[in-house]
């Protein structure tokens, strides 16, 4: 997520919104927003089981929570890119999403 609030000028200038979501709760996800200084919305609650169900997202049943996963979504919200990870590697990048929306959305 830190990599997202260092370019978060680059995405805004693009008029591209930033969200992020977890399982966390309201208070560990307020405690990862106030320890990287977040400017972008950031969820929390999520039901790793459910989100799974729905996303595709790699869960991890032993240890109750998702892998990460990343989506570079449209604006009427068609999912144009899709990262899973099944472990501690492979997630979008913040660049690499603005290159990708550039090409693809010639912004």
């Amino acid at each position: 997520m830190l990599d997202f609030q260092r370019s978060i000028a680059e995405f805004e200038k693009n008029n591209i919104r930033i969200i992020a979501a977890s399982s966390d709760t309201k208070e560990e996800a307020g405690k990862t927003v106030d320890k990287y200084g977040l400017t972008f919305s950031v969820g929390y609650g999520l039901i790793p089981t459910e989100v799974s169900a729905i996303t595709g997202a790699f869960f991890h049943p032993e240890k109750n929570f998702l892998h990460a996963a990343g989506f570079v979504v449209s604006p009427e919200g068609k999912i144009e890119n899709a990262v899973y990870t099944s472990n501690a590697i492979g997630r979008l990048t913040a660049s690499d999403c603005l290159a990708f929306i550039k090409y693809e959305m010639s912004l």
